[in-house]
């Protein structure tokens, strides 16, 4: 899709109510259904968020960025994820957040970062945290140079990609048990979790859009 045309569709995204819930439970953990159903957040969080950050390739076509996080002492290591992070002091705001995250992993320039909406607030049990996504575009064409301390590697997803992935289950470790979970492979990685999650409330969204 060219990327003039993905930035007119995601302009309207401000119209739509968020799928929010109903796209959370396709994509949620058997364990995390009743959680999300009964809208389970506890008193005093962390907070964090994270970007769906698209951008125009070469060719003028609109891909999304997704990241391999490195291996780390904590319950995301080794995951699929999106750019982002947890809130610090200095940040006014979780766009903030959002931004000076999806700076430091990926190395653009915030100034060409464009913010144009907040997704449905999502829970982490593992971490503790609740995860404000947003949906932002690039509008420079981007030079990627991903942080050696963080990030393993960076996939870049088309639109077409993203329409058309089936939900399937497989098999993922966490907390050193095996589970099958709703998950998307995406260029042969597991995508699951919140990460999946979000992802599926932007594809909802999307083609709501798309099909009004």
């Amino acid at each position: 899709m060219h990327f003039s045309k993905f930035k007119k569709i995601i302009s309207k995204f401000k119209h739509y109510e968020l799928p929010g819930i109903n796209s959370f439970l396709q994509m949620a953990p058997p364990e995390r259904i009743k959680q999300i159903l009964d809208g389970y957040i506890p008193t005093n969080p962390l907070k964090a968020a994270v970007s769906l950050l698209f951008y125009k390739d070469i060719d003028n076509q609109a891909r999304m960025v997704l990241i391999l996080r490195k291996q780390y002492k904590g319950v995301h290591s080794n995951q699929i994820g999106l750019p982002g992070g947890k809130f610090e002091n200095q940040d006014i705001h979780l766009k903030e957040t959002a931004i000076r995250e999806t700076v430091e992993e990926l190395g653009l320039i915030k100034d060409h970062i464009v913010m144009v909406e907040e997704l449905t607030d999502i829970y982490i049990p593992p971490s503790n945290f609740v995860v404000k996504p947003f949906v932002c575009y690039y509008n420079k064409l981007p030079n990627f140079r991903p942080s050696l301390k963080e990030v393993a590697e960076i996939y870049k997803i088309s639109i077409e990609e993203l329409m058309v992935m089936p939900i399937i289950k497989a098999e993922v470790r966490a907390n050193d048990q095996i589970k099958i979970v709703p998950c998307f492979k995406i260029q042969n990685k597991i995508v699951w979790g919140a990460t999946a999650m979000i992802i599926n409330e932007f594809i909802s969204l999307f083609k709501e859009v798309v099909n009004s």
